[in-house]
C-alpha cells in the first residue's frame, strides 16, 4: 500500500476490484446537523451569526463584514508585478473561451406561421464562494466572474474566508478586475447560508458558485433544497485521473499527480496504465519531487488514498476511467486524440505530455469549476451557460393557427384537456369568421 509518497500499484491484469476506484469517505457524523444549525441561527441572527461563526470555525474575531471599495482598490499595491500580469493574461484567455459561447439567435419556423426562438437571460444576482485558507484561490474568482460578468448578470457578490490581515489581495485584485460588485470576508458553511438567507449586510442570491469542502458541498445542497436558491454543481474535493502508456514523460506524470495532491489532504488521485515498468518510475519521480515540496505533508496525506492501477491495455483503463467520471482527466499516451473520442465521464480533459492540468486551473482558458465525486456523469463544468437562464419565445399567425390548430385541437381532446383545446379552437374559429365576413 502507499506509503505516503508512492502511489501502491495494483494489478488489473489479476484481479479486478472496483473498490479501488472508490473516492475516499471522511466521517460525515453532524455534518448535516451543523450546517443546519448554522442556517437557523443565521436566519434568526443575521449578521451576528456570521460573526459568532467566523469566530468558531476560522478563529477570527471581527465586526466587519464587507470590504471597502478603497481596500480593494489598493489590493495591487500588494501584489508583484508579475503576479499582476499573470492574472491579467489568465483573464484575457478566459474571457475568450467564454465569450466564444455566447449564442447567436436562432428563430426557426417549425410550420407555416409558427416562428420559435430561444434567447438568454442572466440570473440578475449571483454569489460567489472562493476558498481561502492555506491556499487562496483567487483563480476561482476568473473562472467565475469573468463568465458571469460576459452573461451580463446585473450583480456579483463574493465571499471568501477572512485572515488575520483581512482578505488575500490577491483574491481583491482578481474581484477587481473581473468586475465583482461586492466582496465579503466570511466563509465556510456560514457563506452559503448568507447567501442563500441574506443578512442585514449580505443580500440573498439567486445562484451559488464556487468548491469548497464537504461542509460547504453540504451546504450548498442544503441551500439548494431548502432555500430556492440555485447552485452550480455539488462539487467537492479535488481530483484527477491519468491514463499513461510508454510514451508517457514519468516525471510529467509524477508532477501532474503531485499538483493535485497538493490540494488537500482529501483529494483523489488515481493513475491508470499498462505496464507496470511504468509505475515503478513513475513512483520514483513522485518520491523525488515530492521532497521539494513545501506542502510535502497534505500532499502525503492525499497519497495515503492514492493508487495506480495497471491494466492489460489503454481501452480498458479508459472504460474503467469512464465508470470513476473524473474532475480532471489526463491522457499521456500515444493516440490521445483518439483515445479520447472514447471518453464519456469527465469534467475537462488535458491531451498529451504537454497539457498539464494546472494550465486549465489557470491560464489556458477554460473553466475550472468542474464536478467532482463522479458527478461529471451528469453535470457539465461552469460555463456561460451557468449564469444565464434560456427563454423560449414563439409567434404564431393566422397562417400558424391553420397549421398546427388540429394537432393541437386532437392531442388536447386525446388527454381531456378541453379547456387545452378551447384555447386553440376558439381561435380558429374567430379567424374563420372574419374570412367569411369578408368575403
Amino acid at each position: 500500500m502507499a506509503n505516503g509518497n508512492k502511489l501502491a500499484v495494483f494489478n488489473f491484469q489479476t484481479a479486478i476490484d472496483k473498490r479501488l476506484i472508490q473516492r475516499p469517505n471522511k466521517p460525515k457524523a453532524k455534518l448535516e446537523e451543523t450546517v443546519r444549525e448554522v442556517f437557523a441561527a443565521i436566519e434568526q441572527k443575521g449578521d451576528k451569526a456570521l460573526f459568532d461563526y467566523t469566530l468558531k470555525f476560522d478563529k477570527i474575531s471581527s465586526n466587519i463584514l464587507e470590504i471597502s471599495k478603497k481596500t480593494i482598490d489598493e489590493s495591487d499595491r500588494y501584489l508583484s508585478q508579475d503576479l499582476k500580469d499573470a492574472i491579467v493574461q489568465a483573464a484575457s484567455n478566459i474571457r475568450k473561451f467564454h465569450e466564444n459561447q455566447v449564442e447567436k439567435l436562432s428563430p426557426v419556423e417549425t410550420a407555416k406561421g409558427v416562428l420559435c426562438w430561444r434567447e438568454n437571460r442572466a440570473i440578475e444576482r449571483v454569489g460567489i464562494y472562493v476558498p481561502g485558507g492555506s491556499a487562496p484561490l483567487f483563480s476561482t474568482v476568473l473562472m467565475l466572474a469573468i463568465p458571469a460578468k460576459t452573461a451580463g448578470c446585473k450583480e456579483i457578490i463574493l465571499c471568501t474566508p477572512p485572515n488575520i490581515a483581512g482578505v488575500n489581495p490577491a483574491i481583491l485584485f482578481a474581484a477587481k478586475h473581473t468586475g465583482v460588485d461586492r466582496v465579503f470576508a466570511v466563509g465556510g458553511i456560514q457563506a452559503i447560508g448568507a447567501m442563500a438567507c441574506g443578512t442585514e449586510t449580505i443580500p440573498k442570491v439567486s445562484k451559488i458558485f464556487g468548491p469548497g469542502n464537504q461542509y460547504v458541498t453540504k451546504a450548498k445542497q442544503i441551500a439548494q433544497i431548502e432555500y430556492n436558491t440555485a447552485i452550480d454543481m455539488p462539487a467537492g474535493p479535488s481530483e484527477v485521473l491519468i491514463i499513461a502508456d510508454e510514451t508517457c514523460n514519468p516525471a510529467f506524470v509524477a508532477a501532474d499527480l503531485l499538483s493535485q495532491a497538493e490540494h488537500g489532504d482529501d483529494s483523489q488521485v488515481i493513475l491508470l496504465l499498462d505496464n507496470e515498468l511504468l509505475a515503478a518510475k513513475i513512483n520514483s519521480e513522485l518520491s523525488r519531487q515530492l521532497e521539494k515540496l513545501p506542502r510535502q505533508k497534505i500532499a502525503e496525506l492525499a497519497l495515503e488514498n492514492a493508487r495506480a492501477i495497471v491494466m492489460n491495455n489503454i481501452d480498458e483503463c479508459i472504460a474503467l476511467s469512464n465508470e470513476y467520471a473524473p474532475e480532471h482527466l489526463i491522457l499521456a499516451c500515444k493516440n490521445y486524440g483518439k483515445v479520447a473520442e472514447k471518453v464519456v465521464n469527465a469534467g475537462s480533459v488535458f491531451l498529451g505530455n504537454f497539457s498539464c492540468e494546472s494550465a486549465g486551473d489557470y491560464a489556458s482558458g477554460t473553466n475550472h469549476t468542474l464536478p467532482t465525486n463522479g458527478y461529471a456523469r451528469a453535470y457539465s463544468g461552469v460555463s456561460l451557460d451557468s449564469f444565464i437562464r434560456k427563454i423560449t419565445f414563439q409567434e404564431i399567425s393566422e397562417e400558424g393557427i391553420a397549421s398546427i390548430g388540429k394537432t393541437v385541437e386532437v392531442m388536447a381532446a386525446a388527454e381531456s384537456l378541453d379547456a387545452h383545446k378551447n384555447a386553440m379552437k376558439i381561435r380558429a374559429e374567430f379567424i374563420a369568421n372574419n374570412k367569411n365576413k369578408q368575403s
